[in-house]
């Protein structure tokens, strides 16, 4: 469909097209010389010590759970109010996701006292998730994580560049995981990145992302070793040199797409703020420090959510849900009757408006009067 404004826009410039034709000239395109400078360029953005590219946030997240010792007849807290890959991840490794519910009806990240109560002798960690960039109470999840002895992971695929009193989000758990696939702040089409401060867990990344080997193709391109052995069973999930290209570009360009979302998070507040039936989410949180990632609202019943999205529709405006809840999922049935009232509320009435750093004025202007029309007749 060609949308007048839609749900979120990728502008790629002569700096994205000269990064890829470098690395085409060069010939060498599977993971090398590009990806250690991307890793060692996003460490430093984060005040990190070890960043390892992937090949997506999923993979991120499998591999940040393997590489801390999570595995069969451990729990891990997480949020349902999240992409399914934030729990698919942690059934990977056979653990069992045990979901948490949000703070509240403005606060729709995962909720530090549904983490204690949660707990139980078979938790093993807890996975946040900075959903839309904003940020989850990472001082009271540390603290909660300290005293139980529990890893963190930080789900901060929504959150490259968000911080948390003054430190980067995805740097204050064990493990944070992002992603770039080609709606997020930073895209490489497909990709992700694993940050760690630990030598010992960035090395396993290492060698898991590539099939358990001791040595890949760079370093024997090198001349640095000329066999490898395999220590431990891995997976393909290395990056591109093409992406790492790309995302070096990127994220050059994160700090000045953040803040002309939140400048635009602003604007959309201001003007619907008054509209009948709609309520604007975390306006607690201090936005200079939110990625502001998408632009969730709030509906006052869940029977408003289909005539508003078609409403919009029509309006040529591209909406969307973010998210169905997991534990809801045909193929989470065991988890359904569990029982997380926030989050139900929140999955049933939540709509994403357009999100982008190159929305202009009249784009902002076209969403929002479309939006009064939408609920006009309600």
């Amino acid at each position: 469909m060609n949308w007048k404004v839609p749900l979120a826009d990728v502008t790629f410039g002569p700096e994205e097209q000269e990064a890829v034709r470098r690395v085409l000239e060069s010939g060498w395109v599977s993971m090398g010389p590009e990806t250690e400078q991307f890793e060692a360029e996003f460490a430093q953005y984060l005040g990190a010590k070890h960043a390892v590219a992937v090949s997506s946030g999923t993979a991120a997240l499998h591999l940040s759970l393997l590489a801390l010792g999570i595995g069969p007849g451990d729990e891990v807290i997480v949020p349902s109010l999240t992409f399914v890959a934030t729990a698919n991840a942690v059934l990977y490794v056979g653990a069992t996701p045990v979901f948490a519910d949000i703070t509240s009806l403005d606060d729709w990240t995962i909720s530090p006292d549904e983490i204690e109560r949660k707990l139980t002798d078979r938790t093993r960690a807890i996975i946040v998730m900075h959903y839309g960039g904003f940020p989850c109470a990472m001082d009271r999840i540390k603290a909660i994580a300290e005293k139980h002895g529990l890893k963190v992971i930080e789900d901060a695929a929504h959150a490259p560049g968000a911080s948390f009193q003054a430190q980067k989000l995805g740097t204050w758990g064990d493990a944070g995981c992002f992603s770039f696939f080609s709606n997020k702040n930073m895209t490489t089409g497909e990709g992700g990145m694993i940050v760690t401060d630990s030598a010992d867990v960035a090395e396993s990344l290492k060698n898991l992302r590539c099939h358990g080997m001791t040595s890949v193709s760079w370093d024997r391109h090198k001349g640095h070793n000329f066999s490898y052995d395999v220590t431990q069973l891995g997976f393909n999930y290395r990056i591109d040199e093409i992406r790492s290209a790309l995302g070096r570009i990127q994220l050059a360009k994160l700090d000045r797409g953040n803040q002309r979302r939140r400048e635009i998070t602003l604007e959309m507040r201001k003007n619907l703020e008054d509209i009948p039936l709609i309520s604007l989410p975390f306006q607690a949180h201090d936005l200079d420090e939110c990625s502001c990632h998408i632009f969730p609202i709030l509906l006052q019943s869940a029977d408003l959510r289909i005539p508003f999205m078609e409403s919009m529709k029509q309006s040529g405006i591209q909406t969307s849900i973010h998210y169905p809840p997991i534990h809801k999922f045909t193929g989470y049935k065991e988890f359904r009757t569990i029982d997380l009232p926030l989050t139900d509320h929140v999955t049933a009435t939540e709509v994403t408006l357009p999100m982008f750093p190159n929305m202009g004025e009249d784009d902002t202007t076209i969403v929002i009067r479309a939006a009064e029309i939408a609920l006009k007749s309600e």
